[in-house]
Formats: C-alpha cells, sequence, structure tokens
C-alpha cells in the first residue's frame, strides 16, 4: 500500500494532461462546460444545435460537473490546478483496487498469492499512470472490486442475501459508469443460477438494478423526459456503425494482455487463471463473457478491457502460485525463475518511472494555458499540415471561443479560414494554431491572404513520450503547435 500510494501521488503530481480523447473531451471538457454555462459538446437538449441525444453517458460526466462546481464556489479557477485535486482523488479512489485486491486474493487463496497479486495492482507499469485518468474504463474498476469484496468478505457466510445486495449495488454503479461492466453482475448471475442459489440471486439483482435504473435511467428521465434514452441510442449507433472504428481481428485482446502485463511474468498469469477456472468459477465466468464480447466486436482499443485485468492478476496470481510451489520443474530451475522475475520488475520499473512522470498531450494543454492569459478570445482556429487540425481543450483555456476548424466540415486550410470570417471581419480568428512537424512556412503565408496580421507567437514542444508514441503510430496525432497572434485584435504580446 505504501508503494501504491507513493507512485500515485506522484502521478498525480507529474502525470498531467490525458491519455486518450474519452479521458478529457468527454468526461472533463463537458462538465466543465457546464459549470460555465456553456454545452462544449451540444449534448443538452436546450442547447443550440442539439439534436437529440448523443449516445453519452451523463453519470461520470455530472459527477465531474459537481466537482467542477465545488472548485467554482471554493474560488479555485486555474485549470490545472483543479486537474491536479483532480488527479489526487483518482490516485486514492485507485487505492480501492489494491487494498481489496489484497483481501479478496487472501480470502480466495491465501497470503502468498495474496501477495503477489498486491505488489502487482500496485506497480504493474501502467497502474500509476493510468489511476489519475479521467477514463470510464479505469474509474469503475474499484466499484467491481468492491462487488466481490461484499461476495467473498466471511460475513457473506451469516449474511449472505444483504452481501449479494451491497455486491450489486456497487456493481449496478460500476455499469453506470461503464455500460460493458454489465457482464460482471450478468456472469455472476449465470453463475448463481446454474448453482441453484436463488435467493443470492435476487438480491443480486435486486442491487444491480437499483442502482442502474436510478443513475441511468433517471438521469436520462430528468433531461430527456425518456429513461434510458441515451443507452438506447448508444446501442442503435454501435450496431450501425460497428465497423466505422478501430477494426481489429477477434485474438487482439490476448495480444494486447500477453504484452501489457510482460512476458514471461504474463504467461504466468495466463496459466494461473486458465487452470483455476474451474474452482474460481464465479470470477472467470464474467470476465470470460466480458473478454468474448470485445473480442466479437471489430472495434477494438486496448483500454476497453481495462475493467477485467485486475480481477485476471488476482486469479492468475492464486493459481501460478499454487502451480509454482507444486511443480517439480520450477523447484529445479530456481535460478531461472529467479531471472523471469528480474527481468520483468526491471523493465516494468522502467517503464513504470517514465509513465508516472509523464506530462501526455503537453502540446494541447499547454497552447491552451499558455494563451489563457489573453481575454475575451472569442474566435480561434487551427490548421494541421495533414489537413486534420486538433481538437483543442477549451477546459485549459478557461474560455469556450468559436473554433472555425471545429464548424467547418471541410479541413483544408482555405475551407477553414474562409468559414472563420465568413461572418465578417469582426468574427476573424484572434489566434490561428499550427500543428505538424514540418515548415509550416508555406501555410503561415497561405494564411497571412486570408489575415495579413499574423505573427508568431510562441512554440510548444510535445512531450517525450508523446513524440516516441506519434513515431510508433502517427495515429497518436501528438504534434508540435506554432501559435500565431493577430495583431489586429492583440497588438502586444502579453
Amino acid at each position: 500500500m505504501a508503494l501504491a500510494i507513493l507512485f500515485r501521488l506522484l502521478a498525480a503530481i507529474f502525470a498531467k494532461g490525458w491519455g486518450m480523447f474519452d479521458d478529457h473531451y468527454i468526461v472533463i471538457e463537458s462538465a466543465q462546460s457546464w459549470v460555465d454555462g456553456h454545452d462544449y459538446n451540444n449534448w443538452l437538449p436546450w442547447s443550440p444545435g442539439n439534436t437529440g441525444p448523443t449516445a453519452h453517458n451523463f453519470f461520470y460526466p455530472g459527477i465531474n460537473f459537481l466537482f467542477f462546481a465545488l472548485m467554482k464556489f471554493l474560488h479555485l479557477n486555474d485549470p490545472q490546478l483543479k486537474m491536479f485535486f483532480m488527479r489526487l482523488i483518482l490516485a486514492a479512489w485507485s487505492l480501492i483496487t489494491v487494498y481489496y485486491g489484497y483481501r479478496i486474493t487472501e480470502s480466495l487463496g491465501g497470503k502468498n498469492p495474496a501477495r503477489l497479486a498486491g505488489i502487482l495492482l500496485a506497480l504493474f507499469w501502467f497502474m500509476p499512470w493510468m489511476s489519475v485518468r479521467n477514463l470510464v474504463e479505469m474509474v469503475c474498476v474499484p466499484l467491481i472490486i468492491l462487488g466481490y469484496w461484499f461476495i467473498v468478505r466471511p460475513e457473506n457466510k451469516t449474511k449472505p442475501a444483504l452481501s449479494w445486495f451491497i455486491a450489486g449495488l456497487f456493481l449496478g454503479l460500476a455499469t453506470d459508469i461503464r455500460l460493458q461492466a454489465v457482464f460482471f453482475p450478468i456472469g455472476l448471475g449465470i453463475w448463481l443460477l446454474f448453482q441453484g442459489k436463488l435467493k443470492p440471486l435476487l438480491s443480486l439483482a435486486a442491487g444491480s438494478l437499483l442502482t442502474f435504473i436510478l443513475f441511468e435511467g433517471g438521469i436520462d428521465f430528468v433531461i430527456w423526459g425518456k429513461p434510458f434514452i441515451e443507452i438506447y441510442t448508444y446501442a442503435t449507433l454501435s450496431l450501425t456503425e460497428i465497423n466505422d472504428y478501430i477494426v481489429l481481428p477477434w485474438y487482439n485482446y490476448f495480444l494486447v494482455l500477453g504484452g501489457m502485463l510482460i512476458p514471461p511474468i504474463s504467461i504466468f498469469l495466463f496459466w494461473g487463471f486458465i487452470r483455476k477456472w474451474k474452482q474460481y468459477l464465479l470470477v472467470f465466468l464474467p470476465i470470460l463473457l466480458f473478454l468474448l464480447f470485445h473480442s466479437w466486436v471489430p472495434n477494438k482499443q486496448e483500454r476497453f478491457i481495462i475493467p477485467m485485468i485486475p480481477l485476471f492478476i488476482m486469479i492468475g496470481s492464486i493459481g501460478w502460485t499454487g502451480f509454482r510451489e507444486k511443480s517439480v520443474f520450477w523447484a529445479k530451475h530456481k535460478s531461472l525463475l529467479r531471472s523471469c522475475w528480474i527481468f520483468f520488475w526491471t523493465l516494468n520499473t522502467i517503464v513504470m518511472l517514465v509513465f508516472t512522470f509523464t506530462y501526455s498531450k503537453r502540446s494541447m494543454a499547454e497552447s491552451m494555458t499558455y494563451l489563457s492569459k489573453y481575454p475575451e478570445i472569442k474566435y480561434m482556429t487551427a490548421i494541421d499540415q495533414e489537413n486534420n487540425p486538433e481538437m483543442f481543450p477549451k477546459y485549459y483555456l478557461g474560455q469556450w471561443p468559436v473554433m472555425g476548424n471545429e464548424k467547418n466540415g471541410n479541413r483544408s486550410p482555405d475551407s477553414i479560414l474562409v468559414y472563420s470570417l465568413g461572418n465578417g471581419n469582426a468574427c476573424a480568428p484572434r489566434f490561428v494554431l499550427f500543428t505538424g512537424e514540418g515548415d509550416i512556412s508555406e501555410l503561415v503565408k497561405k494564411s497571412r491572404q486570408y489575415l495579413p496580421f499574423l505573427v508568431w507567437e510562441t512554440t510548444i514542444q510535445p512531450g517525450f513520450i508523446d513524440r516516441l508514441v506519434h513515431w510508433l503510430n502517427p495515429i497518436n496525432r501528438n504534434k508540435t503547435v506554432y501559435i500565431y497572434r493577430n495583431t489586429e485584435f492583440f497588438p502586444e504580446k502579453k
């Protein structure tokens, strides 16, 4: 726990920014805009431009809305400071996974596998960094772990119905945050059904449905006058646009787990998980359903399977520890086993330290932080060398200007600038943000045909990891940002 606290605290301090699109624009940008009397994504039915439900869950953004409203009440308005406090809260929240992950593993398999599971949950390379991200896949995990704790805790033997009901409450809340977490209560329900345990089954169902209906259906009813309308829209869009995202083969997540958990330790955990499937079917079955569903859906992103990883590690640790203790081969090859763990901890520690101190999406966030010193930026735009301009985080700007590149469907520099000037020069961009890695002089020259008073303001570089990730896979658009000021509106540099 001490190591978990230490590295999560370091991540809260140093791991600024965000990791993926969803852990900022969906849950932070939207929530802060509501506090400011704006609707960044036009999700709300009374917002101009809204055409109906957008298939987004309001529960977790609503929690962030309450957090930002509290910050405003306390007169804490600095975006970076608010995100620091949010990362601290998320870090503390993630400690539930470590502590109760240990307790669950100890209850099911004893102290030795609990020690292994505990240290892995605390220090797997991605855990501290991911723990301070606003990803719904990560935020729902402690609720799943709490649900399982109430199932396996010793008190369950004396009050099983109450324990299963409370477990259902937590699993229902996890589903409110990440809809696909529904496979955990479903898997547990199937297990109870085949066990013939109807009373615990009804208790689990009652608890899960209570929190799911109350928060998922209730919020939609308050906003739209129809319960579960966002889920219905989400399901409809998911079926019609099932192949429109990152399409990968069915076995992709097995490769992800094998690499993410670092071989050969990932192989040890796989073997331990499989060999204990029958004994711990209450964990194995929900994970199997969860994994089969995500393997079937063509749209595959690594973060989608995060909710199952802690439980996978816990059961894998139980199975592997029991196997190793009885294995004649490993008894004769202790030095090989020691070498495997030395390799794992060396590589894991290096990567963990790098990520724990990584400011992700630095150029994007710092560009807006830099411009926040300018008042009343009503219009601005972004132009990219590859005609794919970035969506800049206005949260860090503290203002909600119209962005020409966001409003205009055509992404070419000419069309963006023509659109920006479409309502006259008063709507001209106050700043133009050029993004790319090469020479942008031609883009600047072309832009000055429309905006003759553009001058270079500053250049914001992405962080080392952002540059490395972009080099490994250009789909991660972490680029240098060149800020140009329109001196017609801001003659002097602040």
